[in-house]
């Protein structure tokens, strides 16, 4: 079984704190769109990403936590603007390219392929279909790039300049004949896996998004686009079903999303969010994650920010409608977020269903470990053996009759029971 290996997100930053995050996160920009049509738009900053109608309800205003301004990608709620709005209507550009020294084998579609419809499928059923995908590919040979996969001198932890800035303005003059980039929310790019090393080595596969200062297309910035390299094939011939999911990873740091993962790994939330773990078995997006995209509405969260004893219903996340988020702040930038996993939608690796209890701080950045998944049953050893899954926090949810205590913040959480439907009672106590 290979190592876990983060995969790397690239934000706008000065070139001293690329150098000293270069290992962990780098350069993610925001991506503007048009509120009307949902395509790029230079400059435009008018359309928001997540639940926006929810940051304008004052029940919420406790649970409604922000980072600070050294944050790059925050975890807080609403989303910022800037981003790819994440429900509606999404229209991917797919481009297939290759290199002289590294020419695509077989057939361009056949890389295509590698990721669709599977990551339609899996927006579609993470979104419960508030989220429509549409990956188009309008050139479907592959797209043979000017220079040499060397000459860009790309490797892990690259900057956006030179490399990628001249990848990019490559991209363009060789697809600009025969694609309106206007017409489209993002880029994905496939390269060919025979560029670079492999992923089992070292990850390549990343996200630039909201550059304004990219290439220019059809007068609007090439802002927001993903690259993936390479196959995450572990050995155990489950590529073709599980090896698409780098694809969604990038694409969530598209809509906004930060990375889950710390320099250690996936250890913090394990496989319980795809921005943590994207190897292995299918797992799914954090109800955090899903209230920040817009997934869930007002009356699918509850935020539990009053003292005394409350009672809630949480309904399993996989499955559309009913509550699914207890959100219990513990100030104005940090809380607990609660949610019920079941095996079953994208969840197939669950292997204890239960309430799920994690901490979320909107002032740690991406890749410092935002999200802090509590484990019911530590130093147990976990209970899945899933490839590249983070075992341990695998059996981390809690059920029927066990308690989370926080005694510095007064706070008591208890699940009370299930019922027969595979619903469960929480109990939070705050003094």
């Amino acid at each position: 079984m290979p190592p876990e290996r983060p995969q790397p997100l690239r934000r706008r930053i000065s070139a001293r704190r690329v150098a000293a995050l270069a290992s962990v996160t780098a350069l993610t920009l925001a991506l503007s769109t048009s509120a009307g049509t949902g395509h790029l738009t230079a400059g435009s900053t008018t359309a928001g990403a997540g639940p926006i109608a929810l940051a304008r309800s004052a029940a919420f205003g406790p649970c409604m936590i922000s980072g600070g301004h050294a944050v790059q990608m925050s975890e807080g709620v609403p989303t910022p603007g800037g981003y790819s709005r994440s429900t509606g209507t999404v229209r991917a550009l797919t481009l297939m390219v290759d290199f002289s020294d590294a020419p695509g084998k077989g057939s361009a579609l056949d890389r295509f392929h590698e990721f669709f419809p599977q990551t339609q499928e899996w927006f579609r059923t993470a979104s419960y279909g508030r989220l429509d995908y549409r990956p188009e590919t309008p050139i479907t040979h592959w797209l043979r790039m000017p220079k040499s996969f060397k000459a860009y001198g790309i490797e892990r932890g690259a900057p956006f300049d030179p490399g990628y800035r001249d990848l990019v303005q490559d991209i363009v003059s060789a697809a600009d004949p025969d694609v309106d980039f206007r017409s489209y929310d993002f880029l994905n790019v496939l390269v060919t896996p025979t560029a670079g090393p492999s992923a089992l080595d070292t990850v390549l596969s990343v996200t630039f998004a909201g550059n304004m200062d990219a290439p220019v297309a059809d007068g609007v910035p090439v802002a927001n686009a993903s690259f993936v390299y390479s196959r995450q094939d572990d050995g155990s011939g489950s590529y073709a079903q599980t090896g698409y999911r780098v694809l969604p990873h990038e694409n969530g740091h598209v809509f906004g999303l930060p990375d889950l993962y710390t320099q250690e790994g996936g250890g913090s939330v394990g496989h319980w969010d795809i921005m943590s773990e994207d190897w292995g078995a299918n797992n799914d997006f954090l109800g955090w994650h899903k209230w920040k995209l817009g997934w869930l509405d007002a009356s699918q969260v509850g935020c539990a920010a009053s003292r005394g004893t409350a009672e809630y219903t949480l309904t399993p996340l996989a499955r559309p409608g009913g509550a699914k988020l207890i959100f219990v702040p513990t100030g104005t930038r940090t809380g607990y977020a609660l949610e019920l996993r079941t095996r079953e939608g994208n969840d197939e690796a669950v292997c204890r269903p239960g309430v799920l209890v994690y901490k979320v701080d909107a002032d740690v950045d991406t890749g410092m470990g935002p999200v802090t998944v509590y484990d019911s049953r530590r130093d147990s050893g976990g209970c899945t053996r899933g490839p590249n899954v983070n075992a341990e926090l695998s059996d981390a949810p809690f059920t029927p009759g066990e308690t989370f205590k926080d005694p510095r913040h007064g706070i008591r959480i208890t699940v009370a029971g299930a019922d027969l439907a595979g619903d469960y009672r929480v109990r939070v106590t705050r003094r």
